[in-house]
């Protein structure tokens, strides 16, 4: 057996990430599905490792040190999104929209303990079918994985993971229908203009370019200032998730160093004290998510999912039927029954069943057709992209507490 360290595991998860863009490149209905090319890489060698298996041979051992770190590092760059100026922004239909996709997250884990039960199998099973990994894809689930496997949940990360692919694949799938149908059906009137100015509000929510190019010196100051500010919410946030932990609380490793971000976020907002450039921590978090889902899936035991394929399926179809019949009604009602909210519907069923990447692709490809949607722009991006991190965490902790 080939037994690899740390910085090897990495450098080795790091090659089968660059093998996975280059892969989803030369296949479209992997792009079409927006499956991330982490997974599309980390899913290589797990299924090699699981031939490997097949034949009682064990090529190769990795080291996921950097696992946690990397994992942690992105949630904290969560953190630093949430800003309030960007509430104020989105006023009471953004709090309402998030609020109701935190509802429909309790809603999936009650579903999935029932179902579970009904298989004999553990309430947890249940939650980390749920929100775990349909409000929180494949990044939530797998950081969650070693609590639901400590609570008793076998095979927890395997479990995650099959549970978040199809996720993904049904939020592509199921969202555009639902959402033209909603639009032909009930009339809704469709804005006229070029359906480019769709996304206008999300990219204006980005820092605005500087005038001109910073110097090598300059930009690379900047960008150890992000990384330090990232550092400093991770070294205080375990503390705060430490103390917490000793409270008798269960909860995920990140969750201090996101209250840690946000509160940095939000006081440079206010004061400018710090000089953060959102999409300079944007790309150091995307960065830490793309190598921590290719290490996590590189060492899943795939074998771990025998017997568990029927409870799968028929969770899979049962939640899709509920979020499909949220959008449908109380979702399309509230948030104003015109065009913005069929495509905020769509929008809803792609992060709700799969990823923000997902709810983009489906948003945007209604835009294409019907016209542009400001408001839904404005408002499932800000919810699916991080305030529904912080809700669903809550939720997925006090479920955990409850039945731990």
């Amino acid at each position: 057996m080939l037994n690899l360290d740390a910085i090897q595991s990495l450098a080795c998860g790091g090659l089968f990430l660059l093998v996975g863009y280059a892969i989803r490149k030369r296949v479209p209905l992997l792009a079409r599905f927006s499956i991330p090319a982490p997974v599309i890489g980390g899913l290589l060698v797990a299924l090699a490792l699981l031939a490997c298996r097949q034949w009682e041979v064990a090529p190769v051992r990795f080291d996921t040190t950097f696992k946690q770190p990397l994992m942690i590092a992105f949630f904290t760059a969560i953190g630093f999104n949430a800003s309030t100026s960007l509430l104020r922004i989105g006023g009471r239909q953004l709090l309402l929209f998030l609020g109701l996709a935190s509802g429909l997250a309790v809603v999936q884990n009650l579903v999935g303990i029932g179902l579970a039960t009904a298989f004999g199998l553990p309430p947890l099973f249940g939650v980390i079918t749920g929100s775990v990994t349909l409000t929180g894809g494949p990044a939530t689930g797998m950081a969650f994985a070693p609590v639901f496997a400590e609570a008793g949940v076998h095979g927890a990360a395997s479990v995650a993971l099959a549970n978040a692919m199809a996720g993904i694949v049904l939020g592509s799938v199921i969202g555009a229908p639902v959402a033209t149908m909603l639009i032909e059906r009930m009339k809704l009137r469709t804005p006229i203009g070029s359906p480019r100015t769709a996304s206008a509000v999300a990219v204006a929510l980005a820092d605005e370019p500087p005038a001109s190019a910073p110097r090598v010196g300059e930009a690379a100051y900047a960008g150890l200032r992000n990384f330090v500010w990232l550092l400093l919410a991770m070294g205080l946030g375990a503390w705060i998730s430490g103390g917490l932990g000793q409270l008798g609380l269960t909860l995920p490793a990140y969750i201090g160093a996101m209250l840690v971000g946000a509160l940095i976020r939000n006081i440079d907002d206010r004061h400018g004290w710090f000089g953060l450039s959102m999409p300079t921590i944007d790309i150091i978090g995307n960065t830490c998510l793309s190598l921590f889902l290719v290490m996590a899936l590189m060492d899943l035991h795939l074998w771990e999912l025998s017997g568990l394929a029927l409870p799968l399926l028929v969770n899979l179809g049962v939640q899709s039927l509920i979020v499909v019949a949220f959008c449908c009604w109380p979702l399309l009602q509230l948030m104003g029954r015109d065009y913005d909210a069929a495509v905020m519907a769509s929008g809803f069923i792609g992060f709700m069943l799969g990823t923000t990447a997902n709810a983009m692709a489906v948003m945007s490809s209604l835009t294409e057709r019907y016209g542009p949607a400001t408001r839904a722009f404005l408002v499932a991006p800000i919810v699916g992209a991080f305030l529904i991190d912080f809700t669903n965490a809550l939720v997925i902790t006090g479920f955990i507490n409850g039945w731990k």
